[in-house]
C-alpha cells in the first residue's frame, strides 16, 4: 500500500472497513454511560452538548433521545455523511477539526471512546484542550473518555485474528515512542490491505500536565462508565471531568 501523506486517521477513519472491524461495540453500556454521564453532571434540560470526534453519531444520536440538543462533529467526512441521516431540529452533524474551537458555546464537550492523542503534533494535543475551554460556556463541563494506558500497556494481546463479515484481520498491538500502536492487515475483494492506529498512551499524570498548560481545572477522574473508582492499575477507562 502507498504511504498516506496525511495523518493515519484521516485515511483509516473513513474506510468502510474500519467500521466492518468494530461493529461489535456495546451500545447498550454506551447508553447507559450517558445516561449516568449526563445525570452526574446534572446537565440542564434540553442543554446544548458538543460531542466532539462523534465518528458515526452513536453517542450524539441517543444523547438527542434524552432530551438534549446535540451538535456532533468529526474530521471524517463519511462518518459524518452516514451520521446526517439522523439530524432533525436538535440535533447536527459537521465535519471540523477539534484542534479549532467550534463557533458556539455548549454545557457539555464530550470527547468519548479514546478520541484523542492521535495527532503526531505534541502541540494539537494541547490545542485541543483550550478548544474545548473555549467551547464551553460558563456553566459547561468538558469530559474526556480515554483508556487507561497503565492498564491496556500491561494487558497488551501482542497478536490476535478477528473475523467480522467474513474478513480475517489480522491485528499486531505494541507500544513504540510512547504510542500504543495497532498495525491491522487484512484481504479482501482479492486486495491486501494495511492500516495503522497509533493513539499516544497519556496517563492521568500527562493529561494533568496539559490541563494545567491550558489553565483548564480537572475536576473529577473516573475508572469505567458506571463512574467508579479510577485504579491506576486495574480500571480500563480514564474518564475525566473539568472545567
Amino acid at each position: 500500500m502507498e504511504k498516506q501523506e496525511t495523518e493515519w486517521f484521516t485515511s483509516w477513519f473513513d474506510t468502510p472497513y474500519y467500521h466492518i472491524l468494530y461493529k461489535d461495540r456495546d451500545d447498550t453500556e454506551a447508553h447507559a454511560f450517558m445516561d449516568t454521564l449526563s445525570d452526574y453532571l446534572n446537565m440542564p434540560e434540553g442543554g446544548k452538548i458538543l460531542d466532539l470526534a462523534c465518528g458515526k453519531g452513536r453517542h450524539s444520536v441517543y444523547l438527542n433521545k434524552i432530551g438534549y440538543n446535540v451538535t456532533g462533529v468529526d474530521l471524517s467526512e463519511n462518518s459524518i455523511n452516514y451520521a446526517k441521516q439522523f439530524e432533525n431540529d436538535t440535533l447536527k452533524f459537521e465535519v471540523h477539526d477539534m484542534c479549532n474551537p467550534y463557533p458556539e458555546t455548549f454545557d457539555g464537550v464530550f470527547n468519548l471512546f479514546t478520541s484523542f492523542g492521535y495527532f503526531d503534533d505534541e502541540a494539537d494535543n494541547l490545542r485541543t484542550i483550550k478548544a474545548i475551554k473555549a467551547d464551553l460556556n460558563d456553566y459547561g463541563f468538558g469530559v474526556i473518555d480515554f483508556m487507561n494506558s497503565d492498564f491496556v500497556i500491561d494487558n497488551l494481546v501482542p497478536e490476535e485474528v478477528k473475523t467480522v463479515d467474513g474478513i480475517d484481520f489480522y491485528l499486531k498491538r505494541y507500544v513504540e515512542d510512547g504510542y500504543i500502536i495497532k498495525d491491522i492487515a487484512f484481504n479482501t475483494d482479492g486486495k491486501d490491505f494495511k492500516y495503522q492506529e497509533r493513539v499516544r498512551g497519556f496517563t492521568l499524570a500527562n493529561f494533568e500536565a496539559l490541563f494545567e498548560q491550558a489553565d483548564v481545572h480537572l475536576l473529577d477522574v473516573f475508572g469505567d462508565y458506571k463512574l467508579g473508582q479510577f485504579r491506576k492499575a486495574f480500571s480500563e477507562r480514564l474518564v475525566m471531568i473539568f472545567k
